[in-house]
């Protein structure tokens, strides 16, 4: 098998349709974020163990990491344009379950429901983003992106905010945000398959552009290998930080779940922009060069985050917050590139990878905090970016502005 890059035009972006999957990345996104939120009120009021929360988050995320490049193989064969608003009621069926759950196993069986709405999402709704980008292909996937990152910021400010004061029946007010996301997509869906209907009318199928040179099937394979290896390290950082770091916040400086969350908060909400910014950047300075900066940046910053103070903290996060999520959006379209004629199928496995990935190192992270500590485990994970300099070993793509 080979990549074949095409120089014609790409055609106009459908602008309104990026901006309404983007916004439904958030909410899909802000339901998910519930769960890493809840861990403090759980071990308090729960008396949750850090192994428990740990395969929670694991639960979540390994539903979601599991089906979701199967969702996408399979609506690659055949497209499925209403499963978008059948993932998200899913969703808000593992709201309603969480919000009221008394036991143990009720919890796994709810956040197991928003894996399900979250694997059906990501594939489907990175589809329409590719399809509404025209020529715009890096900003439609860094604005479908940086809305998933957005919701995911809103983290520690739904704990420290809304689930520390409420407790765990807090999240039933995110059942509202899980319904305007059911209807939203409802109409994202109609335009969805409004699409599909006019190409196969038109009896033409759209070529994909690829800005990678021709490669074999075992290049396209080892690329794959490394490009994977770097969402893995990304994904299992990003986790420490947003599930796990309160507990060292909490403990090295002594701060209050609220005013740990607030700084937790400032890394998300840096990574959306890093996100947001990482996509136009690789259409004009190319894929392979941003992916390597995302690693390069934050790899010494992260080996000395456990030993600054307080007001180090602060800069730092800034700062490997930003770079480490610049390669978000572009890691899903140079896989898309690597293989143009699986697009849900790539989405799904960068994308479901990061949330994989994720689900195991919430569990190796938990496991290591409650045996070895909270700062040796911090110590140990800030060396793990080193490995993402496997992305030197990426094919280099063109550095080329596409048509409009």
């Amino acid at each position: 098998m080979t990549t074949v890059n095409k120089t014609h035009s790409l055609g106009n972006p459908v602008y309104p349709i990026m901006f309404a999957i983007g916004l439904c990345h958030l909410f899909n996104d802000t339901l998910q974020a519930v769960i890493p939120a809840m861990f403090p009120v759980l071990e308090s009021e729960r008396g949750l163990t850090f192994t428990q929360l740990g395969f929670i988050a694991f639960a979540l995320n390994m539903v979601a990491s599991v089906l979701q490049p199967v969702v996408g193989y399979f609506s690659d064969k055949k497209q499925k344009p209403y499963a978008l608003p059948l993932g998200m009621t899913s969703s808000f069926v593992g709201m309603a379950g969480l919000a009221f759950a008394a036991d143990y196993w009720m919890i796994l069986v709810s956040v197991i429901f928003l894996g399900f709405g979250s694997a059906i999402f990501h594939p489907e709704g990175s589809r329409v983003s590719f399809m509404a980008a025209g020529s715009k292909r890096g900003l439609s996937q860094s604005i479908y992106q940086v809305g998933g990152n957005s919701g995911q910021a809103l983290a520690p400010l739904i704990s420290g905010f809304i689930l520390v004061p409420f407790g765990q029946k807090g999240a039933a007010w995110f059942l509202i945000v899980a319904a305007v996301g059911i209807i939203v997509l409802t109409k994202i869906s109609a335009w969805y398959k409004k699409q599909l209907e006019e190409e196969r009318l038109s009896k033409k199928k759209k070529e994909i552009i690829s800005s990678l040179p021709q490669m074999t099937k075992k290049q396209v394979g080892i690329a794959l290998g490394l490009l994977m290896m770097v969402i893995f390290v990304r994904s299992f950082y990003v986790t420490n930080i947003t599930s796990f770091y309160i507990f060292h916040l909490m403990d090295k400086y002594g701060l209050t779940i609220q005013k740990g969350q607030l700084i937790i908060f400032v890394f998300l909400a840096i990574g959306a922009v890093g996100t947001f910014f990482g996509g136009p950047m690789a259409d004009k300075l190319g894929r392979k060069n941003i992916i390597l900066l995302s690693v390069l940046v934050p790899m010494p910053l992260a080996l000395i985050l456990p030993y600054v103070p307080l007001w180090g903290v602060i800069v730092l996060l800034i700062l490997i917050g930003f770079f480490i999520m610049l390669s978000f959006s572009v890691t899903v379209v140079y896989a898309q590139e690597l293989v143009p004629s699986k697009i849900g199928t790539m989405a799904g496995l960068t994308v479901g990878l990061a949330f994989g990935m994720g689900a195991i190192g919430a569990v190796v992270i938990g496991i290591m905090m409650d045996h070895y500590g909270i700062f040796k485990t911090m110590v140990v994970i800030s060396v793990l970016p080193i490995f993402a300099l496997v992305a030197f070993a990426l094919p280099t793509d063109r550095k080329w502005k596409l048509k409009s």
